[in-house]
This record gives C-alpha cells, sequence and structure tokens, in this order.
C-alpha cells in the first residue's frame, strides 16, 4: 500500500511535514498546500519559501497549484521546475465558496469545455517540458453523474495520478462518501487511481475496500492523518509507542511554532487548530480540550496538556 499526505491549507506546512517524517514517516508522498499564482506572479516569496528543497527533508514533496487559467499554471510549474519538481498537482476538488467563485478548485468542474481547454494547455506544456501533471479531483460540481463524462475527458490525457474524493462540491467533508463512483472509476477510468476520503481508522479503510470489492492500493490521508497521526503505521501494521510518539510529536512543533511565531496568540492558533483535529482520537478529555480552546496564553495551554498527559499516565 502507498499512502499519501493530502494538502490542508494552514496545517499541513514544511514545518509540519519536516516534523511529521522525522516522528512518523511511512508516507509515500507528500502533497503541499496549494499555491496561487497571479498575472506576472507566479509565486509569492512565501510560497517560495515553503518548497524550496531546503525547507523540506521529506523524500518526495509534490507541490500544488490552483488556478482557473492555463497560462498562470504554465508560469508556476516553469518556476517550480526550476526548483528541481518534475510532479505538480492540480486542485480540481476545493470546495470553498470564495475559491469556486472564481472557478478555481472543484469551480473548474462546472464547465467542462473550459475545463478541456485548459487541460489542453497543461498537459502539452507537460508534455514538451517534461513534467507530470497529476489531479485531484471531485466527482462533481452539482451532480454527481457529472462524473460520468468527467472520466471520459480524463482518459484523454496522460494524467500521472488521479486522486479522487468522491463527493461533489456541495458536499464539502459532510455525509458519506460517492463509493459507487470511485467504483466507476476503477472500472472505466485508464489512468493510475488514489483513493481520497473519510478513512479516520483502519476499519474504515477495510469497510471501503469491502463496498468497493477492491483495495486501493494508494490512498491519500488528510484529516484522519492528523486526527490520528499514527494511522499510516496503523494501516500498514506497523507496531510502535503509540501515545508516546504522539507527545514528542506534539512537543517538537509546539517548540518549533514558540521560535518562529510571536505573539502567544499566534503559536495558540497553530495548536488549535491541530487539536481541533486531534481531539477526535482524545477520549475522556473533553473539559481540558475545552481548556485548550479557550486558552489565551501558553501557560494555560501548558496547564491543559499536562493534564491530559497525566490521564494518560
Amino acid at each position: 500500500m502507498k499512502i499519501y499526505m493530502a494538502p490542508l491549507e494552514g496545517i499541513t506546512t514544511s514545518l509540519f511535514r519536516n516534523t511529521y517524517e522525522k516522528f512518523y514517516g511511512n508516507i509515500d508522498k507528500y502533497f503541499a498546500p496549494f499555491i496561487s499564482p497571479a498575472e506576472k506572479c507566479p509565486m509569492t516569496p512565501k510560497e517560495r519559501r515553503e518548497l524550496i528543497k531546503e525547507n523540506n527533508k521529506v523524500s518526495n514533496l509534490v507541490p500544488q497549484i490552483i488556478t482557473s487559467k492555463s497560462n498562470h499554471f504554465i508560469e508556476a510549474a516553469l518556476e517550480l521546475k526550476d526548483m528541481g519538481y518534475q510532479e505538480i498537482n492540480l486542485n480540481m476538488g476545493c470546495p470553498s465558496g470564495t475559491v469556486c467563485a472564481k472557478d478555481k478548485g472543484a469551480g473548474m468542474l462546472k464547465d467542462t469545455d473550459k475545463l478541456i481547454a485548459f487541460l489542453d494547455d497543461i498537459y502539452n506544456f507537460g508534455d514538451r517540458n517534461n513534467i507530470s501533471i497529476s489531479l485531484k479531483t471531485r466527482i462533481g460540481y452539482d451532480n454527481p453523474e457529472e462524473f460520468y463524462y468527467l472520466s471520459e475527458i480524463i482518459n484523454n490525457y496522460p494524467v500521472f495520478e488521479l486522486i479522487i474524493h468522491p463527493r461533489i462540491r456541495s458536499d464539502f467533508y459532510k455525509g458519506d462518501v460517492r463509493l459507487e463512483y470511485y467504483k466507476y472509476a476503477i472500472e472505466n477510468i485508464t489512468v493510475p487511481l488514489v483513493y481520497n476520503g473519510n478513512i479516520f481508522e483502519v476499519k474504515d479503510y477495510r469497510q471501503i475496500s469491502a463496498k468497493l470489492n477492491n483495495e486501493p492500493d494508494t490512498i491519500m490521508l488528510g484529516r484522519g492523518l492528523i486526527a490520528n497521526p499514527n494511522l499510516p503505521q496503523e494501516l500498514t501494521g506497523m507496531e510502535q509507542p503509540k501515545d508516546k510518539l504522539f507527545w514528542d510529536f506534539h512537543d517538537a512543533l509546539y517548540e518549533q511554532y514558540c521560535e518562529i511565531l510571536s505573539p502567544d496568540i499566534n503559536i495558540l492558533y497553530r495548536m488549535k487548530e491541530l487539536w481541533a483535529l486531534w481531539q477526535l482520537d482524545k477520549d475522556g478529555v473533553d473539559k481540558e480540550i475545552k481548556s485548550i480552546m479557550k486558552s489565551k496564553k501558553l501557560r494555560d495551554y501548558e496547564e491543559a496538556i499536562g493534564k491530559i498527559r497525566a490521564k494518560g499516565e
């Protein structure tokens, strides 16, 4: 099984990826949160810092681009190639209202004629420049049956990998994934597939595999991996001291955020983002997690963390 880390904006930064690799690893590809090129600005200085090789200690990092204009994609891809990247991912799945209003992310699925023209441009570019282009998509914008035509479109291109989150844009991240459409992809799409969506525990992977009558051999983990950083190890049957590893990971992240961020509120914002997901895997500490979310000073945060540690001993 191959396991990929999904790009989560504001969470899976280079600092997070490097720290995760150090303590857990077992990730075949890390996908960086998207860059959003603009006219005469393929990449901001902050985006460049996040992607330069010196700042990334993971073995296989793939940058992601979100845009509705093929020329913007190409300009950014050329810069990424100069930085040493040979694979680039296109985001066709972000469901954010502000993103889709600009025909980016899942908004690209609204107009298939424009999508075809876009893909024509970038795959011709990729072929000329020896750049592999993968896609991360939802199955449709308004209706899941849009996926049937989307599948035909995708089969016309040398898509390096197709990462499918089997929901439509209006589903956001709620409700069950629409597995019947991923099953259709297995049977009808000719490019390599990657499954993404609703894997929080080993049992979720097994249930999805049973419903598909097929075990996806490549999966992308997002919220499930953040909620339980040990999930890739559990999926591949690796035994690790789960609690100790989690706290070592937590402490390393916290110390690094304290070094690079200030004042307290900025550090706490990052840690609260993580605990909003980590709490999915923390039973019996609701009171302490509420204290974390209410904390305004680092000392308050550290006091709440100490109580959670004590309960786990």
